[in-house]
């Protein structure tokens, strides 16, 4: 159209911002005159060249995000500083724990505190609204001892989670081409030339998204029709399961996405949209800010599930593996519902008067889906049996959280491969390049190791890597760190994390994903723990659920592997698995003991060392 329009050669122009140029008679044109608004109404007949990788302006140049001066300066960007004309302030009061249902509570006592505006009750779900957020506050604690609970001990003891898994009712399913398959599960099968053959057990406990900010949304119902604004990731199927809930037409529902704290999964943004949609409902026209409590998102969100996975493998006189065994054992990593008629996956709607059901936990049948995520390794080893064993009644609510299950099964092939190479006497470099096939793999652990370079006296240093979901980002992870033998402290000094994701869209962001995905890892790895006991959550605050500090984080650098005109891989959860796997590694490089257990807690290392 521009060179009809310019009456030049097609090979003469040049297009820079959405403007059509031709260089010799300066003429020009733009997109949006030659048929802004219009149909386009022309057939794509393919014979455009795209621009050469060395010709972009923007795509792998350092950009600068649009929204951080204001989250560093603290201006009102998150839906927690929404302010709205008339706005009041919400809370809710949650059972003690998942069974407990409200026999009675004295709610004429709570009306009459100040400020309150409304106290609700639908069944078991409790909310106050107040004018001002510290009298929802104070209204809310004392609805909470005005209540009173059947409190049935619901939970099993932690202490025996795994060995619990191991022995629950599973449905086992064979993984082929990295997707679970019906039928018959291949038994293990020692081959003949095995000359050496280890087993090893890891497991990895239910985790927390632990956003720094709770969970919260603001909810406005007028003449019927609700708006809610929210940090969801999904606001369409949000809008359909609040539907679902209140009974009422999605067109009357207008979801908002707003910036929130982030989860990389599914927290507690969604029921916190219907806390706010329901205390709202109360209080007609009037915007109702509803936030959770600390206690409220680390008792109630749902969280990152349980893994258990048994290793075995098989190696040759040559110290080269021959037969290779991954047994994993979990539960879903999704339960968002899908809007099924009486079936809903926000928490208020099960605690309502005339309840909707939690939907029912299925296997993820994908390929790389859910529980055996990045179970199939990319070394080429010649015999390979996976089974993915899933569990369906998980004792704690879970659902996505990043990395569904990778992190779990990238943390026990890279750590058991780093057990095989020195079970052989062969560095664990060396060994994993010597069974890897792929040549970006290769490179992208080279670049990783040679970026690590000498290691420094005092320090243990461990390796790991992956390719998510097998067709995603490549990530290698060199980890140094020293280990206290009395206290049992890990100590991380240094991370060298180097990715391969194809053409490079943002350096900055690229290594801002992969420094975030260590630390979260590295955090994972040594702290977090998700505890309960026959009651409930026990760990309820930052000092029952610690997380890495500023002061504990280390040196991290990066190595970015561009691939101009290659496919775009991404990185977003890529590094989550070898960061764990690296540190255990680096743990035994240090100290000679083999953690396989997270967290890498201070007692379990003392354990270890004794």
């Amino acid at each position: 159209m521009a060179y009809e329009e310019l009456e030049a050669p097609r090979d003469r122009l040049t297009i820079v911002d959405g403007t059509i140029l031709d260089p010799e008679t300066g003429r020009s044109a733009t997109y949006w005159s030659l048929f802004g608004g219009k149909p386009f109404g022309t057939r794509v007949t393919g014979i455009a060249l795209p621009k050469r990788p060395d010709a972009y302006a923007t795509v792998g140049r350092p950009t600068k995000r649009l929204d951080l001066v204001a989250k560093v300066t603290g201006a009102p960007v998150f839906v927690h500083d929404l302010d709205l004309p008339g706005m009041v302030h919400g809370r809710v009061v949650r059972p003690p724990n998942y069974a407990a249902r409200l026999i009675s509570v004295d709610l004429e006592a709570v009306r009459q505190l100040p400020g309150v505006l409304q106290v609700v009750r639908d069944g078991s779900f409790l909310g106050v609204i107040a004018e001002r957020e510290e009298q929802a506050v104070q209204a809310m604690a004392a609805l909470r001892a005005a209540a009173v609970w059947d409190s049935p001990a619901a939970l099993p003891p932690q202490e025996t989670l795994y060995e619990t898994m191991l022995q629950q009712s599973d449905q086992a399913f064979a993984v082929v081409d990295s997707a679970p398959r019906e039928g018959a599960i291949p038994s293990i099968e020692l081959p003949a030339e095995a000359a050496m053959t280890l087993q090893a057990t890891y497991a990895r406990p239910y985790t927390m998204h632990a956003s720094l900010g709770p969970s919260a949304a603001v909810a406005q119902w007028v003449d019927g029709q609700l708006t809610v604004w929210t940090h969801s990731q999904g606001p369409y199927p949000l809008r359909a399961e609040l539907a679902l809930v209140l009974q009422v037409s999605q067109e009357d529902i207008h979801a908002l996405h707003m910036d929130g704290p982030g989860c990389y999964g599914h927290n507690g943004a969604d029921d916190a949209a219907l806390d706010a949609a329901l205390l709202a409902r109360a209080v007609p026209g009037r915007p109702v800010s509803l936030k959770w409590m600390r206690v409220d998102e680390h008792a109630w969100e749902p969280y990152g599930a349980a893994t258990v996975i048994k290793m075995q493998a098989s190696l040759d006189a040559e110290g080269d593996v021959v037969d290779w065994n991954h047994d994993v054992w979990g539960y879903s990593h999704s339960s968002r519902s899908g809007g099924v008629a009486g079936i809903s996956s926000l928490l208020a709607a099960w605690h309502l008067e005339v309840p909707l059901a939690p939907p029912v936990a299925r296997p993820m049948m994908g390929p790389e889906a859910g529980t055996h995520r990045n179970a199939t390794p990319l070394y080429a080893f010649p015999h390979q049996r996976i089974v993915a064993h899933f569990l369906p009644d998980s004792p704690l609510r879970v659902s996505a959280l990043r990395g569904l299950g990778a992190p779990a099964n990238v943390f026990a092939i890279e750590s058991f491969v780093d057990e095989l190479a020195h079970a052989v006497g062969v560095p664990p470099v060396e060994f994993r390049l010597r069974h890897l096939e792929d040549a970006r793999a290769r490179a992208v652990i080279e670049a990783a190791w040679e970026k690590a370079g000498p290691r420094a006296e005092g320090l243990g240093r461990g390796l790991a890597f992956s390719q998510y979901k097998n067709r995603q980002g490549l990530v290698a992870v060199v980890v140094d760190l020293s280990v206290d033998r009395d206290s049992g402290a890990i100590r991380l000094a240094r991370g060298v994390v180097a990715a391969d994701v194809g053409q490079i869209v943002n350096p900055v962001g690229l290594s801002a994903q992969l420094e975030g995905a260590f630390l979260q890892s590295a955090s994972w790895t040594l702290k977090e723990q998700v505890t309960f006991d026959a009651d409930g959550i026990t760990s309820t605050d930052w000092r029952t659920y610690p997380i890495l500090r500023f002061r504990e984080a280390p040196v991290i650098e990066t190595v970015l592997l561009d691939r101009p005109g290659m496919p775009y891989l991404g990185i977003g959860e890529g590094a989550q698995g070898p960061v764990a796997a690296a540190i255990a590694n680096a743990v035994f490089d240090a100290a000679g003991i083999r953690l396989r257990q997270i967290p890498f807690t201070p007692d379990r290392v003392r354990a270890a060392l004794a």
